[in-house]
């Protein structure tokens, strides 16, 4: 029986697999491989742990993939809350962003090449070739920036769809617009006021954080409510 429970489980998994993809190409990786001003350690570093950039280029590429699965399942788990809303989600949450998070992968793979160097760049020296490395890595970070706010505009409507839908608890919709505004804040401030980044990037760090209680509520009970064990036909109007 397809249940709205069985499908709210099915987006949670889909949520929670994709955001561990995507803490280890996007935090965990960077942390390691990136000396923040320092464009000849960076490229050393990216030489000698070639493996862990490719893991992470993996990481990032798969957790794109995979959040296309996560808007499709919660297109399926709310289409019968507001089938227009719900578009919403899938356009902000993956159509719009996904391709900005491919384009910044191939900059880290621009950002390879050029600090293993190789016959076809033989005209740059080792400085210059580091220097352009580096300069890669940063259009990467520069990538995920402009996703950032694809990130956070996709948690307005799905929040709404979660206060709407009945079987959710609201909550945990409202905990989503807090952590969207966080998003947006954060990209706005590197594109308009980058010196108070530091500064607001401690404050939406946390509000970031009002994001992970839907992937677990989804993960691990679905959904709670009148009817949430019927047939998804009989929800539908």
């Amino acid at each position: 029986m397809d249940t709205i429970k069985r499908r709210a489980r099915i987006a949670g998994l889909w949520y929670f697999v994709a955001s561990i993809f995507g803490v280890v190409a996007l935090v965990i990786v960077p942390n390691k491989l990136i000396v923040d001003g320092d464009a000849l350690a960076t490229a050393e570093r990216l030489r000698t742990m070639e493996m862990l950039l490719r893991i992470g280029m993996t990481c990032d590429l798969g957790s794109q993939v995979m959040f296309v699965g996560v808007v499709v399942a919660l297109f399926r788990l709310f289409e019968h809350v507001d089938r227009r809303t719900a578009t919403w989600v899938v356009i902000l949450g993956a159509l719009l962003s996904v391709p900005v998070m491919f384009v910044a992968v191939l900059c880290e793979v621009a950002a390879l090449y050029l600090a293993k160097g190789g016959p076809a760049l033989t005209t740059f020296n080792s400085y210059q070739l580091d220097s352009l490395s580096y300069l890669f890595v940063r259009l990467h970070g520069a990538g995920v920036r402009f996703a950032s706010i694809y990130w956070g505009l996709w948690l307005f409507p799905f929040g709404a769809l979660v206060v709407r839908s009945g079987f959710i608890p609201r909550w945990l919709g409202w905990l989503l617009f807090a952590a969207g505004a966080s998003y947006l804040a954060d990209s706005a401030t590197w594109l308009l006021a980058p010196r108070f980044l530091d500064a607001v990037g401690r404050v939406t760090a946390i509000l970031r954080t009002c994001e992970l209680p839907i992937i677990f509520w989804l993960l691990i009970w679905g959904a709670r409510g009148s009817g949430v064990d019927t047939e998804i036909a009989s929800a539908v109007r």
